[in-house]
């Protein structure tokens, strides 16, 4: 998936990369490249940001915690670095298997980067999930900038304090108040995230977006509309795994599966006379083909894979 392939890059994207870099003179001595994970707990806007700043959606968002459960590659390209952001789930006291994996796969990340890019939401702070991550934090040898986000809910007052107790938790090499949502202070964020990342060359092809597939992505977009349709329950008892994905001339054609913990679910995801189904179906084609620019033919499956969550075979088979 890259700039190349089509004209869909939004105005956000250009905005961002404008403001950014202005009219600097690029000396490649001084090209910066380098991986930033973005962490955070569960609902603190990471999968936004990411989003706001490659300027295209490549990682899906609700209100629902936990939305997040792999881990996202997003490639910013600016004059004077590579900037390749990586959206993990967020990070907490996990239960479940499941969310053990997800967890798991957060704290690697956190290890495997150049940079940390930490997110917390100013508006309602997780302090249990903040704390394990501060603990992790500590434990690195690696530059971290914090991003207070959401400052548009809050009250500048009340950002203070915040700022206080968070400086005293770790040395980090900036902290800034954002609005992902409102892309309020984003330029100001890369070129601070920038200036942790060391001197080198691109680590990808020019304006490459992401290294995930179109399928997958049309895969986390089924997954979307199930965690935004649906009550709070089902999003977190179902996978959604793309079982074709082929290109017919002009024409997409995709065969996905909705895989569910139990059989009183079944009658929920489909809903009355199949409306549910139908509107998760609907709009999560409409997001495709602004992804892809293509029509597309999407038919979905729902299926019961009892306990697919608790159950270490099923969650390999579904990439967990």
């Amino acid at each position: 998936m890259k700039n190349s392939d089509s004209n869909r890059n939004t105005d956000s994207h250009k905005e961002s990369q404008s403001n950014s870099t202005g009219n600097v003179k690029v000396d490649p001595q001084n090209f910066r490249s380098g991986f930033i994970a973005i962490t955070g707990a569960p609902n603190a806007g990471k999968s936004t940001l990411l989003n706001r700043v490659i300027g295209e959606k490549i990682s899906i968002t609700s209100r629902k915690p936990q939305t997040t459960r792999d881990r996202i590659l997003g490639i910013l390209e600016r004059p004077t670095s590579q900037m390749i952001f990586m959206d993990t789930p967020g990070i907490h006291k996990a239960g479940s298997l499941l969310n053990r994996k997800i967890v798991d796969q957060a704290l690697t990340a956190i290890q495997d980067v150049d940079a940390v890019l930490l997110m917390v939401d100013a508006s309602c702070r997780d302090m249990n999930s903040e704390q394990i991550i501060m603990e992790q934090l500590g434990k690195l040898d690696k530059p971290v900038v914090l991003a207070l986000n959401k400052t548009d809910l809050v009250s500048p007052e009340t950002l203070l304090p915040i700022i206080d107790v968070c400086s005293s938790q770790h040395p980090f090499k900036a902290i800034i108040p954002i609005s992902a949502q409102k892309a309020v202070q984003i330029p100001q964020l890369l070129s601070e995230v920038e200036q942790c990342l060391p001197v080198g060359s691109r680590l990808f092809p020019e304006n490459t977006l992401t290294d995930m597939s179109e399928k997958f992505i049309a895969g986390e977009m089924i997954r979307e509309k199930i965690f935004r349709l649906t009550g709070m329950e089902i999003p977190y008892s179902s996978a959604v795994t793309v079982d074709s994905f082929k290109v017919e001339k002009k024409l997409i054609v995709i065969h996905a599966s909705i895989h569910l913990d139990r059989d009183s679910q079944k009658g929920i995801v489909i809903g009355k006379g199949g409306q549910m189904l139908k509107r998760i179906g609907e709009q999560a084609r409409k997001d495709i083909e602004r992804m892809t620019g293509a029509k597309v033919l999407l038919k979905l499956f729902v299926k019961v894979t009892k306990n697919w969550s608790r159950n270490e075979t099923n969650l390999k088979d579904f990439g967990y």
